[in-house]
């Protein structure tokens, strides 16, 4: 699902476009014991309530595609009889209204999601219909289809902090009573995708709140759908093969990362006239090869980083953007103009110094053996030539002929001659 199609469902989920027809869902404590469980026309609830469940729901359509939202598709051997699309389509069907099925449902998030504490499993059920758009991408009065889909929200339940509080039975401060506070979401999906702006059965949206350990056990096993990395998984993936390839010395490693992951911001901008914006510029493993040429790396270094490249990434090439450290990029962007600017301005002291020292020695006497200038001349260009140096009455002096329309000033004085 692209950004547009998220959107469209997303924009959706308030008060007066709300069309969710039912929410289901099961508390689980730290045992994994089903403590409660509960299921209800969701236009029915409570206004407060109401809000709260769609600020959930909101959740798990939000924050970066490639990173906390993954499509992820659903082998051929989960579509069968038995598999996890099936079992999916049947709980979409039942509209969440088989409770066998709910139970089913909870059951398998329970044994494949790992996870320490108490949380919430929720289950939104919804049927979109579809209007048709013009090219313009404005809406026609016509449905093309109805988009019936579920969306799950598993939310961590923890115990609210102490602290104090009014006790107004006993109308005295004393300790606040503490209770067990719902959450953001922590992991969701949505399935089916909503690819294309069609239904799609062999696809769901997967949410995840933390991108450096999402919770691909649910994924694979509960889900049934293969891992994929987040794009900081990518790049802490990238960043660590760099690093072990160029050995022990860190802050070495850390410049030949930050001069790599340059090179590949500048590529990004090169290849992105060629692309299409959803799809994004995919590093190869060849290309990788080549934007490392220049940057001081090994050929052995280089040849490690190309192998283990190609050997962890065979099953979903990156796309360059998420291997790049953005904020360090900019940071080392900015220390650099830094050194830049601290280089112009020691060099523009330097040359200030160097003329204060040059008219120093022009206009005072000194006592370190500088040469200072007694008598200084300034006359018309061709006059040089006509200067000449005589000894005079035994006295060493300089002879300037002067025409009789010429006139002269010394020190500012006018002489006539």
């Amino acid at each position: 699902m692209n950004k547009k199609e998220i959107m469209e469902i997303k924009r959706r989920f308030k008060k007066e476009g709300c069309t969710f027809t039912r929410l289901c869902g099961c508390y689980v404590d730290a045992e994994k014991h089903k403590v409660v469980h509960f299921g209800q026309t969701f236009l029915n609830l409570e206004d407060e309530e109401f809000y709260k469940y769609l600020e959930i729901a909101k959740k798990v359509l939000s924050g970066n595609i490639g990173n906390n939202l993954l499509t992820l598709d659903i082998p051929l051997e989960e579509e069968g009889p038995g598999g996890k699309q099936q079992f999916l389509l049947g709980l979409r069907e039942s509209k969440l209204k088989n409770d066998d099925l709910m139970d089913r449902f909870y059951d398998m998030v329970i044994d494949s999601y790992d996870y320490a504490g108490n949380y919430l499993i929720l289950v939104f059920h919804d049927a979109y219909d579809v209007m048709t758009r013009t090219t313009d991408n404005n809406k026609l009065d016509e449905s093309e289809e109805v988009f019936e889909y579920l969306l799950c929200a598993i939310c961590p339940v923890s115990l609210s902090k102490p602290g104090l509080g009014y006790r107004a039975e006993e109308n005295r401060i004393g300790p606040r009573i503490r209770d067990w506070v719902v959450g953001a979401p922590d992991t969701g999906f949505v399935f089916p995708a909503f690819n294309d702006r069609t239904t799609d059965i062999h696809s769901l949206l997967f949410y995840t709140r933390d991108t450096k350990e999402p919770h691909s056990e649910f994924m694979e096993n509960g889900l049934g759908c293969g891992t994929k990395r987040t794009a900081t998984e990518q790049k802490n993936l990238f960043s660590h093969i760099v690093k072990h390839a160029l050995g022990d010395d860190d802050e070495n490693s850390n410049d030949v990362l930050m001069d790599l992951q340059q090179k590949m911001s500048d590529y990004i901008e090169e290849q992105e006239v060629f692309v299409d914006e959803e799809t994004g510029v995919i590093l190869e493993g060849e290309e990788l090869a080549k934007l490392m040429a220049d940057t001081g790396i090994s050929d052995d270094a280089a040849s490690s980083i190309k192998e283990a490249y190609t050997e962890n990434f065979s099953n979903q090439l990156p796309e360059v953007s998420h291997l790049i450290d953005q904020k360090s990029l900019e940071a080392n962007a900015r220390i650099r103009q830094e050194e830049e600017l601290r280089a112009q301005v020691e060099e523009l002291k330097q040359q200030v110094a160097q003329h204060q020292t040059s008219a120093t020695r022009d206009d005072d006497d000194t006592d370190d053996g500088i040469k200072t200038y007694d008598v200084i001349l300034r006359v018309k260009p061709e006059k040089v030539p006509q200067i000449k140096s005589q000894i005079i009455d035994g006295q060493k002096c300089l002879v300037i002929p002067m025409d009789e329309n010429e006139h002269a000033a010394v020190n500012g004085v006018n002489t006539t001659v």
